[in-house]
């Protein structure tokens, strides 16, 4: 059974730093497309990032500032994010498929993680 399970979300200041982590079970990360979403209270939900096979991208709004990394041993997908700005306060999820290229669509995304919310304070 695919399972994703994030966590790390909390109450930060504008300027600062928080580290995400979406563990996984019943599939290794290193195989699957792996995306963080976030969705922000009366807004769309939006991509934030992607990884599949070696290619990481990231939309505009937090390129530069944000890192997708995993760590296989753990089976963990994480997302680094720096620079927090309140903007950036959103629900934020992860998702993995099993195929495709990796995207920032939405609907080719089989699993979802619960989300942990991310509050940045100005």
């Amino acid at each position: 059974d695919v399972q994703l399970q994030a966590s790390g979300g909390g109450l930060v200041q504008a300027g600062g730093s928080l580290r995400l982590s979406c563990a996984a079970s019943g599939f290794t990360v290193d195989d699957y497309v792996i995306g963080w979403f976030r969705q922000a209270p009366g807004k769309e939900r939006e991509a934030v990032s992607c990884r599949h096979d070696g290619s990481t991208y990231y939309s505009d709004s937090v390129r530069g500032r944000f890192t997708l990394s995993s760590d296989a041993t753990k089976n963990t997908v994480y997302l680094q994010m720096n620079s927090l700005k309140p903007d950036d306060t959103a629900t934020y999820y992860c998702a993995a498929a099993q195929t495709g290229p990796p995207t920032f669509w939405a609907m080719m995304y089989d699993h979802w993680g619960q989300g942990t919310l991310v509050t940045v304070s100005s």
